[in-house]
């Protein structure tokens, strides 16, 4: 007799069998979970519950948290900011993606007991969790920029994302795909928007100034319409400079002029101060280096760019180091324009721009008549990346076409589309960047090369630090922007940076 034939040896799973015995554990591990929740006994904490998830709806309650965070310059405002950019990519993952991608039944109505359950519950797919998702991408953005915030919000985020199984409205595991995508959404902003560290920019050139004792002698400018708190900083400036001559913009003049004025009309002023944004920053900035006077800087504007690169961040900073007599010195750019009405003449101490960005400021003013400055600002970039044509010009002899110059004040950081801080104020260099137009479908591969951060290696974006760049347009005038301020129309532009043009103060670096 032959060998007995051997047992058949069983087939190993396919990996669609695989899957959907892991689905089935998921789901198994669900049900188990959402009956634990709906066996807890009823207390004070289930009003609680439901209206946290009622108030999350279309994100309204981390709206209503990051205005609440805007309130107050500084780190926690960054992270407000933040965290609604977060947000909207998280919504939009969770909601257009996710669940079109994913169907799944929500649980059943007897699944949580009946004094739980929110009156118009949701149709949707229940994967993955909407609500959650929104709640850790605003609370992880916020940490990044105020771990202080973050902290406090991080047990909100929570308790939203489990009201949703309270409820009875996800399953667990849609709670838990949510805080991925958010979390995962909150770190993708530091692609587009790089943590700015808090250091501030460096300098080696220290620079005499005379000591401020109460702003005596010094001519003081404040702007109490600076900013977006709603606050006049001349209380702050009576406290750091009491002796202080102070004076506000005149909105039917010059600034410049009306300083100048202002200037010769005292006489034996040692020192200028200014207390406004980086627009207002600059006017006084360029008159003081004119001058030889040195600056004296505290900062009420929205951004505060400039002052942040300078190392001065509040009123106390700049009261010490007036008190002091510390203070460096830094470089300006500036621009001579000609071609149109006359020469003139333009300093920034932040950023140059042709192209796009002055048409937006423009446009923007325009709808701040109607409308807050946030929303006519979204609203005039996106009319103006439409409408937009490109400029035709030499660029220091070169020709080309573009779309839209930047020429920064010294060299920034990063290197991307998104310059955020300077880490020297004395480099005597320009940092030019510009988008090509002379290229096929250059928005469009910008585009794609920005979302990919591989801009570096695209063909339709430069970048070069250089210390001088003359501008020719070859068809008609435009007008320069400087530090946001739309400038006269011109069509030669010479940008020139200025070694050590400014003496501003600002308390020497700490030891070590």
């Amino acid at each position: 007799m032959g060998d007995p034939d051997p047992l058949p040896r069983p087939r190993p799973a396919s990996p669609l069998h695989r899957f959907g015995e892991a689905f089935r554990q998921v789901g198994a591990h669900d049900r188990e979970l959402v009956r634990r929740s709906a066996a807890l006994p009823r207390t004070g904490a289930d009003d609680l519950l439901t209206l946290l998830s009622r108030s999350a709806d279309k994100s309204r309650l981390w709206w209503g948290v990051a205005a609440v965070l805007a309130v107050r310059k500084g780190p926690a405002r960054k992270g407000a900011l933040r965290g609604i950019a977060a947000v909207a990519g998280a919504s939009a993952v969770a909601n257009l993606v996710g669940k079109p991608l994913f169907p799944r039944r929500r649980p059943a109505a007897h699944e949580v007991p009946g004094h739980r359950r929110l009156r118009r519950p949701p149709t949707s797919s229940s994967f993955p969790s909407g609500h959650a998702a929104s709640a850790a991408a605003f609370a992880t953005a916020v940490a990044m920029e105020s771990p202080r915030a973050g902290l406090a919000l991080f047990p909100l985020a929570g308790l939203v994302a489990y009201s949703r199984v309270h409820t009875g409205v996800h399953w667990p595991s849609d709670v838990g795909a949510g805080l991925v995508i958010g979390a995962a959404a909150a770190t993708l902003t530091r692609h587009w928007w790089p943590l700015r560290p808090e250091m501030r920019a460096r300098t080696a050139h220290q620079a005499e100034a005379p000591l401020m004792v109460d702003g005596e002698d010094m001519l003081a400018l404040v702007n109490p319409r600076s900013g977006i708190d709603g606050q006049d900083p001349t209380e702050d400036v009576r406290y750091a400079w009491p002796k202080a001559v102070l004076r506000y913009p005149d909105p039917g003049r010059d600034l410049r002029d009306q300083l100048a004025e202002e200037i010769d009309a005292h006489g034996g002023v040692r020192a200028l101060g200014v207390a406004g944004g980086d627009g207002t920053v600059a006017s006084v900035a360029s008159l003081a280096a004119e001058r030889g006077l040195p600056l004296a800087l505290i900062p009420t504007g929205t951004l505060n760019h400039f002052a942040r690169d300078v190392g001065v961040r509040s009123m106390p900073d700049a009261d010490e180091a007036t008190e002091g007599g510390h203070a460096v010195g830094i470089d300006l750019g500036e621009v001579e324009i000609s071609g149109a009405g006359g020469p003139g003449h333009r300093w920034f101490v932040n950023t140059a721009s042709l192209g796009g960005y002055p048409e937006m400021v423009r446009m923007r003013e325009k709808l701040q008549e109607k409308h807050p400055k946030w929303p006519s600002a979204a609203i005039a970039l996106a009319r103006v990346l439409r409408r937009a044509k490109p400029l035709h010009a030499e660029l220091n002899g070169e020709t080309v076409a573009f779309w839209l110059l930047f020429v920064g004040n010294g060299t920034y950081a990063p290197k991307g589309f998104a310059p955020s801080r300077r880490p020297a104020l004395d480099t005597g260099l320009l940092d030019v960047r510009y988008l090509r137009a002379d290229v096929p479908y250059s928005r469009a591969r910008f585009l794609l090369a920005m979302l990919t951060g591989s801009l570096h290696a695209s063909h339709v974006y430069r970048q070069r630090d250089l210390p001088e760049l003359h501008v020719r347009l070859h068809d008609g005038h435009r007008r320069v922007a400087t530090d946001g301020e739309v400038g006269p129309l011109g069509r030669e532009f010479r940008f020139r940076s200025r070694p050590s043009a400014l003496t501003i103060y600002r308390n020497p670096d700490p030891a070590g």
